[in-house]
């Protein structure tokens, strides 16, 4: 690789971390913080609030593979000017949304484009950088998208709801700021001597990928842990302030989560690149996960701290880990990168779906019966990592070296 791209793979990076924060981590996260403002304007029940946190997945499930696809046929590059954009102004549309059935539609069509992003900000990721460095642009992306949950959880709706207004105001500003991500995304270059895209079928692509039983076991990896994660971050806020935590603190426990997961996200990445045995860890990971998650559901007082910070100390670490584990998995490498994390995705979304509003309706038993439900899930993806074949990732991680290297 020459110079020239070597240096300028570091402000694709850049690019790819900014856009992750912008376009999907703090509009996301103003979600769950604002949904107190939101639910009493709007007038929503707690399942509501459940639906309109967890439905922005449930188009995911067909878009994850689908957004996967069309960026190894077509390239990232061009998926992330449009995708960009578009899913800035829908994100700016929540702002405008007058009742339950306006904003979960708005949510649904955002959450249709969301995937296009992440997958395709992965993707390029992969095509700029070795594999000996993979974990270690896996790490800064997860990281740049923690800083983004951790901002969005910080200052939504203590600080960015006061001084613009209200929620609304919020939203439409994430939004707008997201939309502008599509312009430096059009000036960029494409990797020298990088295989083009379009000779390969969208077809052969998916029909190869779904053969792959590992891809298969981590896609139910992640639809246990996401599921986990996505239920606590919809309902911790909430949960928090109906036990009598003043809105400051609950959402500061939110912030906490991401705080630590920011943290150590990249030495946890990069130990993934020396350790070689990237399976191990995430299964420690995911055993904190669902610890976390388990402990919240009867936790008080200081000890919810503690469960709050068990989870998130791993959260985006899992996602590095993961997403590289999926790339450097036996018969993927970065030519079917794409199509490959976007049905890992794609079992994701439908997790993340249904998780949120049947735990949120789980409360009617005691407060913290969500939290032991997706504890549960967390459990059930720990057992499908645990299947997953070893051995085949030196393979991939050299294919992938060898491609992005020229």
């Amino acid at each position: 690789m020459s110079d020239q791209p070597s240096a300028y793979k570091w402000y694709i990076l850049t690019l790819v971390v900014l856009t992750n924060m912008f376009v999907v981590a703090m509009p996301a996260m103003g979600m769950s913080v604002l949904a107190k403002e939101i639910s009493q304007d709007l007038g929503l029940n707690l399942v509501q609030v459940g639906i309109v946190w967890g439905v922005g997945s449930l188009p995911a499930i067909l878009t994850s593979l689908l957004g996967g696809v069309i960026g190894d046929k077509f390239g990232p590059k061009r998926v992330l000017i449009v995708c960009s954009l578009a899913a800035g102004l829908l994100g700016a549309a929540r702002g405008l949304a007058a009742d339950f059935v306006s904003m979960t539609v708005i949510v649904i069509l955002l959450g249709a484009l969301i995937p296009f992003v992440a997958m395709n900000g992965i993707k390029t990721a992969g095509q700029w950088f070795p594999a000996h460095q993979l974990g270690l642009a896996n790490g800064l992306v997860s990281m740049g998208m923690a800083l983004g949950f951790l901002l969005g959880s910080m200052f939504s709706a203590t600080t960015f709801s006061p001084l613009l207004g209200g929620w609304r105001n919020v939203l439409i500003v994430y939004g707008l700021i997201g939309a502008a991500f599509s312009l430096p995304w059009f000036f960029t270059r494409t990797l020298p001597g990088l295989r083009v895209e379009g000779g390969m079928s969208m077809r052969d692509a998916v029909q190869h990928v779904v053969r792959l039983k590992n891809v298969w076991l981590l896609g139910l990896t992640l639809f246990g842990v996401g599921s986990c994660i996505q239920g606590i971050l919809g309902y911790l806020p909430l949960y928090l302030r109906g036990i009598g935590w003043e809105a400051v603190r609950a959402d500061g426990a939110l912030s906490a989560f991401h705080t630590i997961s920011m943290v150590f996200v990249l030495p946890i990445a990069l130990w993934s690149d020396r350790l070689g045995s990237r399976k191990n860890l995430l299964l420690i990971a995911t055993l904190l996960v669902a610890g976390g998650a388990g402990l919240l559901s009867f936790a008080s007082g200081n000890v919810i701290w503690l469960a709050v910070l068990m989870s998130g100390f791993v959260r985006d670490a899992f996602m590095a880990i993961f997403m590289t584990m999926v790339i450097e998995t036996d018969g993927v490498g970065p030519l079917y990168a794409g199509t490959a994390l976007g049905l890992t995705m794609a079992l994701s979304g439908l997790g993340n779906f249904l998780a949120p509003p049947i735990g949120n309706s789980l409360a009617v038993f005691w407060s913290g019966a969500p939290f032991a439900f997706w504890a549960a899930l967390a459990v059930f993806g720990m057992a499908c990592l645990s299947l997953v074949r070893k051995g085949s990732q030196r393979t991939a991680s050299v294919i992938l070296e060898n491609i992005v290297e020229g």
